[in-house]
């Protein structure tokens, strides 16, 4: 079976859209060094939402979180959180969108060593000289499990309970979209399965809008929905996802990739 494209996203995000992208296009290189990395990809994510973004090693899934989130520039198209274009803002603009209305979780958990892990999930919003809503950190400090552990270091704490720290920072300053890119790739399966469970909880609970790239389709199950990439394109997404039915879609993708990509 040959995927084919999805059509194309509503050229403004609709109501209860966080975060959308419209024809968006990143080429690196130029002439026999081009790469087309994302190839015209219209997508919306949908506030209160866990959106899993999948696809073969190189498809660009990760190209797409970057340049969605503001961590990287597009070529060409349209990147929107909220009703905010991306490309109007300056430096300083979109330095201060990205501290305070997107959060983002990594596989290198990014904590400062130097900081408790109550300062690592409040600094943020220290940076930003906010007054953290205390009832509302606490409360995701409850969800994650992480009461009895703020005083410690990232040092004194294992992978899991550092990566909970993690999403506690991404989750504490109530960002409108928190991007997680492979957020569970240095964790075993045990870690790695409460992260992704308190991810779904802040959906299902709090109602974040969570978009994660993952490789995984176990990781993938925890989502509402998935969207794979082929080729930088979009080629088709899943709702209710298994990991069954992931693993299955993936194995398809694989084998109807071009033999150049």
């Amino acid at each position: 079976m040959t995927a084919q494209p999805l059509a194309p996203f509503p050229p403004h995000p609709a109501p209860g859209v966080a975060a959308a992208t419209t024809e968006l296009s990143k080429v690196y290189g130029s002439g026999d060094t081009r790469v087309v990395a994302l190839d015209r990809v219209s997508i919306g994510f949908r506030e209160g939402e866990f959106t899993a973004i999948m696809g073969p090693s190189g498809c660009g899934k990760s190209t797409l979180m970057h340049c969605a989130a503001g961590l990287d520039s597009a070529s060409s198209g349209s990147v929107r959180i909220g009703t905010t274009e991306l490309s109007t803002l300056n430096d300083r603009q979109l330095t201060e969108l990205r501290r305070d209305r997107i959060g983002f979780i990594f596989q290198a958990f990014n904590l400062l060593p130097t900081l408790t892990a109550l300062e690592n999930i409040t600094l943020p919003m220290d940076i930003a000289g906010r007054r953290p809503d205390q009832a509302w950190v606490q409360r995701i400090i409850g969800m994650v499990g992480l009461t009895d552990r703020l005083s410690h270091r990232p040092a004194q704490l294992s992978g899991g309970q550092q990566q909970r720290v993690a999403v506690a920072r991404a989750l504490a300053s109530r960002p409108a979209i928190v991007f997680g890119d492979e957020p569970t790739g240095n964790l075993d399966s045990r870690a790695g399965a409460e992260v992704l469970g308190f991810l779904r909880d802040s959906v299902r609970e709090l109602g974040q809008t969570v978009v994660m790239v993952t490789h995984d389709p176990v990781a993938a199950g925890y989502a509402d929905r998935v969207v794979f990439l082929s080729d930088g394109s979009l080629v088709d997404e899943m709702v209710r996802p298994t990991p069954d039915r992931v693993l299955d879609r993936m194995k398809d993708l694989d084998t109807t990739r071009s033999p150049l990509s």
